[in-house]
């Protein structure tokens, strides 16, 4: 794990929309992207639209909606984040 991942996923022990973890986080929006799209391949993070509904890896479309996006840890993501 990436200290990038590991402090994406220090953030999401909670659902968190992107905008609020840009501002959490010292990177630009870009890699922010990238790092999510890796995470999300990984397994260790989902996504939710903003009424709570889970989205499976097939429904997103991160290229262009990852701004509207919610974001969770999954839980093999904070056994992963806590094993370092």
């Amino acid at each position: 794990m990436s200290d990038l991942e590991f402090d994406i996923l220090d953030e999401l022990y909670f659902v968190i929309p992107f905008e609020q973890l840009l501002k959490a986080l010292p990177m630009d929006e870009k890699a922010l992207k990238e790092a999510l799209h890796s995470l999300i391949e990984k397994g260790w993070v989902k996504c939710f639209l903003a009424d709570s509904t889970e989205l499976s890896k097939e429904e997103l479309n991160l290229e262009n909606d990852y701004r509207h996006y919610q974001y969770l840890a999954t839980k093999a993501g904070l056994f992963a984040h806590n094993s370092l």
